[in-house]
């Protein structure tokens, strides 16, 4: 403590014994000059202070409105209660939930959230950019895989041409992943009988690029 005491002293005298220096070092102009510019800004300061303290005044003078007067009036601006607020909310985060599922089809989850969207509600700052804006995102990257088809046979079907279908693949090179997929009621490619019910299964990007350069490298035979 005593070391500190004295660590203390000195360095004052020294901060003392600086300024007499400067002091002495300036002209009285100069002295006075740099007097004019302390008492300029502290009349400048003070002013600012005065103004501080007046807009201090005018806030603790204003009548704050309790936040939940402030809620029931936005409220009351798309013509709804807090319950359906509370509602509204709860239905926006179960579909928001099926959406990043994928809890297909598709096409439904667009419909309720065209449905959320038709809603006063969502104008609402809490609601407007997650039901307008994010999950419309979430629902346009969503890229909903096809689902197996069941197709039955015809009378004159053949592999190629239940393969070559639009519906289908599109490409009649494709036939063979019926025939591996129905292996259990084609013994013979050559051979399907009308009636009987195939799996057209989902193609893979790999699958549907082999079979498309089969198609694109074959050249018929010629006529003889």
């Amino acid at each position: 403590m005593k070391l500190n005491i004295k660590l203390f002293s000195v360095l004052s005298l020294l901060i003392l014994f600086s300024t007499c220096i400067v002091a002495q070092e300036m002209t009285e102009e100069e002295w006075q000059a740099e007097m004019k510019r302390l008492k300029d800004k502290k009349e400048m300061l003070t002013q600012e202070l005065k103004t501080l303290q007046g807009e201090v005044s005018n806030l603790r003078s204003m009548e704050i409105q309790p936040y939940e007067d402030c809620m029931n009036e936005l409220y009351e601006m798309v013509g709804a209660t807090k319950s359906d607020i509370d509602n509204f909310r709860k239905a926006v985060n179960e579909l928001d939930g099926k959406i990043k599922r994928k809890e297909g089809p598709k096409a439904d989850r667009q419909v309720d959230l065209n449905a959320l969207k038709m809603n006063k509600i969502s104008a609402l700052p809490e609601f407007f950019d997650k039901v307008h804006n994010q999950m419309q995102k979430l629902l346009d990257n969503w890229i909903e895989e096809p689902k197996e088809i069941m197709y039955t046979v015809v009378k004159g079907d053949h592999l190629w041409g239940i393969a070559k279908k639009k519906e289908h693949y599109g490409n009649p090179f494709a036939w063979p992943m019926i025939y591996k997929a129905n292996r259990d009621q084609i013994k013979n490619p050559d051979l399907i009988y009308p009636k009987q019910i195939f799996k057209i299964p989902n193609l893979t990007e790999e699958e549907k690029a082999k079979y498309d350069k089969i198609r694109k490298n074959y050249k018929p035979a010629p006529v003889q």
